[in-house]
């Protein structure tokens, strides 16, 4: 079982490269689906087929969906919502305000994460494409089941003691609408869903991200960052798809400044990105959508290239023993230190990257252990743990 999560900036050919990505794999063999987590769809566009919220056929071994981010958050969210509702009416606020209130950023990409999660699980599936949002909220998206699993193991469940002990109290003292078991049991299958999500994710030879670029600086600036902080969260790049690139047959002298620069930028992708295999894929002179046009784009894109076997992602996070020492090495290249932070509370060490941080729950190997040191060294993040007891 494979996903394969396509991302970039937005504009550079995502959509079209994941799908034209799925067909090759159902053509050669592997049942597939492609779904997007976008909530500006496009995918039916490009494939040129209705698709609705349910799989549906797109040729023999594919199907295509575009997940209802709506229907999801009622089938997750609803008893959840309906007892915030009640205390915000409570409080006075009501209506569409109350509503608004209650839809946080990137909620309904996590849902949609999650209808991803179950085809997974389902074994109909060898493969799965999904075309995600533009990279600031894919980040977002991928980061929120590490912060969402941080508060369901953490607060939840002495929310839920506290809770069950202190009502038969509050209800004497107050009519303010208190959560029933029913509120805690929506918010458990949340948590399992969102744990099930975490699991998937965290598997490199499971999932593997896919970065599409243009040939132009703002673009492959962007792409750099995103490699080093889908590694912050345990993502791993599998390839890098160049699309747009100006094919040698195109010889007006208007052109010529235009191919020099994409010169320099290709340059620039093959050196930045020298670890993970790099594709090349040109200008069309036509839109490439619908099957048939998107079946040559992949043609062109793999060549002799399996689309899924011979693109494996490696993980940016290790544990290495070094004698009487253990160090944490996380790749997170191109940042300098000054871009970096890494500090420990408690039983947790938390890394800040950019605009990004995650919080490491630490094992019970290194939680007796102290810090002795951190560096930055040609992209990778070493921390070292000294021996037991060692201050």
């Amino acid at each position: 079982m494979r996903i394969v999560l396509v991302t970039g900036k937005g504009g550079v050919g995502k959509t079209t490269v994941a799908a034209s990505t799925a067909i090759a794999a159902a053509d050669s063999g592997l049942r597939t689906l492609v779904t997007s987590t976008d909530p500006a769809h496009s995918l039916s566009d490009a494939l040129t087929v209705d698709l609705g919220t349910q799989p549906t056929d797109v040729v023999d071994r594919l199907h295509g969906q575009q997940i209802d981010t709506q229907e999801q958050l009622d089938n997750y969210w609803g008893s959840i919502r309906d007892q915030l509702m009640n205390v915000l009416d409570w409080g006075g606020v009501a209506g569409i305000e109350a509503e608004e209130f209650l839809v946080f950023p990137g909620m309904d990409e996590l849902f949609a994460l999650m209808e991803v999660n179950k085809h997974a699980r389902s074994g109909e599936y060898d493969l799965i494409v999904v075309d995600c949002a533009p990279t600031a909220e894919t980040l977002r998206l991928l980061s929120l089941p590490e912060v969402l699993s941080w508060y369901f193991e953490k607060v939840l469940p002495t929310e839920r003691r506290i809770m069950k002990a202190a009502r038969p109290i509050l209800n004497r003292l107050t009519d303010l609408p208190l959560p029933e078991d029913e509120v805690f049991n929506a918010a458990q299958s949340v948590f399992e869903s969102v744990e099930g999500v975490k699991e998937l994710m965290s598997q490199p030879e499971i999932t593997s991200a896919r970065l599409v670029v243009n040939p132009e600086k703002m673009v492959i600036d962007e792409a750099r960052r995103t490699y080093s902080y889908l590694g912050l969260f345990g993502y791993g790049v599998d390839g890098v798809v160049v699309n747009r690139v100006l094919p040698d047959l195109v010889a007006d002298p208007y052109f010529e400044r235009w191919r020099s620069i994409q010169k320099g930028h290709l340059d620039t992708v093959d050196d930045a990105f020298a670890e993970v295999p790099r594709l090349r894929l040109r200008l069309f002179d036509d839109e490439m959508v619908g099957v048939d046009r998107l079946r040559l784009m992949a043609s062109e894109l793999y060549a002799d290239r399996d689309p899924v076997a011979d693109f494996k992602a490696k993980s940016p996070f290790r544990v290495v023993e070094r004698g009487e020492q253990v160090a944490m090495e996380l790749d997170v290249p191109f940042f300098e230190r000054s871009e970096l932070d890494v500090y420990r509370i408690g039983t947790e060490l938390y890394v800040t990257l950019g605009s990004y941080r995650r919080s490491f729950v630490l094992p019970d190997a290194l939680q007796r252990r102290e810090v002795t040191g951190a560096k930055l060294d040609h992209g990778t993040l070493t921390v070292v743990f000294g021996e037991t007891g060692q201050k």
